[in-house]
């Protein structure tokens, strides 16, 4: 039974692996993870804004000195007090977790601005990372700027990032953009190897009692998949890119219905939290005895099987099953 799958370039025995989350904060998780069996690891993001506290914090430390007297100097955090949670320690990170393990380590970078990604894309490189995945969460809250500008800024990002680094990359994207195609495509021709569909949207809530807008961590849900599904089964055989999903994923059943829809890479977060890095085990065991039973010899057999190119009715992944549900041909859940 051949389960390997190739991802981003990378020969990987099988598409399970951890996803962007806090598992990668702790050395002992991430070996954990390696015990049950993970493809690959992809690191917590480093943030933008992050970036720029540190860079705030520096201006600080140089700056304070000139309104304080000396002896006031003590109370002011020296540089090793924080630097274990500044930016300049994530590579450091990287090279540990990749000293730690021998599966690939997939470096996690989010932000906004081109200076900041190149920079960090690079010593992500330097420090062993054998890919990136960046993280392009742009929310748009200005009328001035359209969507053809949003979609610009992401390929100019990949491509600056092209060309300061030489390890596979692959970009992950929110699911609202007019056109997915068009801009994987475009993604593709600036240089990613991959796409990863769809990153998280933490939605923002309102106490209305004392008048606050409130974050709240949700882990995801099975039903969450069924979006990415589609745009996996879309994008499969029209794309020369790697393609990933993250979201959703929870059962053996997904991720045959992952594979099925185009997918290389099959990320897990949610369930890992839940039930633990040995989840993972227990859904590649899983996942072989369900191919067996079901005569696949082989990931490349499944994946895409069920795409928009080779599924038996393409039309359910269009128009024609939005129809249909809403004129009473599909049944109630």
């Amino acid at each position: 039974m051949d389960l390997s799958t190739t991802y981003l370039g990378l020969r990987l025995p099988h598409p399970l692996m951890s996803g962007a989350s806090p598992l990668a904060d702790d050395l002992d998780t991430v070996r954990r993870l390696e015990d049950a069996g993970a493809a690959a690891i992809v690191m917590d993001s480093l943030f933008e804004e992050e970036v720029l506290n540190e860079q705030f914090r520096e201006v600080q430390d140089v700056e304070a000195p000139e309104h304080t007297f000396p002896e006031a100097l003590s109370y002011h955090p020296h540089r090793d007090e924080y630097w274990a949670i500044g930016p300049d320690y994530y590579p450091e990170r990287v090279r540990k977790i990749k000293e730690a393990v021998s599966i690939p380590v997939i470096a996690s970078l989010n932000g906004i601005s081109t200076r900041a990604w190149v920079e960090y894309s690079a010593k992500c490189q330097q420090a062993g990372a054998d890919a990136l995945e960046l993280n392009a969460y742009f929310l748009t809250t200005d009328s001035e700027v359209s969507g053809e500008e949003v979609e610009n800024r992401i390929v100019e990002v990949v491509r600056t990032v092209r060309a300061a680094v030489t390890i596979p990359f692959a970009v992950k994207l929110s699911p609202f953009f007019s056109s997915i195609p068009h801009l994987v495509k475009r993604l593709g021709q600036a240089g990613a190897d991959g796409v990863v569909l769809f990153n998280q949207f933490y939605q923002p809530d309102i106490d209305i009692d004392r008048l606050e807008v409130v974050s709240r961590l949700r882990l995801s849900e099975p039903s969450e998949l069924l979006l990415r599904l589609r745009w996996l089964a879309i994008l499969s055989g029209r794309v020369g890119v790697s393609l990933a999903v993250t979201g959703g994923v929870h059962s053996t059943a997904d991720v045959v219905k992952a594979v099925m829809a185009g997918a290389h890479g099959v990320q897990m977060v949610s369930a890992l939290l839940r039930h633990g890095p040995q989840h993972l085990n227990k859904l590649r065991q899983d996942l072989t005895s369900w191919m067996v039973e079901h005569e696949y010899q082989s990931m490349g057999q499944m994946r895409g099987s069920m795409s928009l190119l080779k599924c038996p009715d393409p039309a359910a992944f269009e128009r024609t099953d939005y129809v249909r549900i809403l004129k009473g041909g599909a049944k109630y859940v």
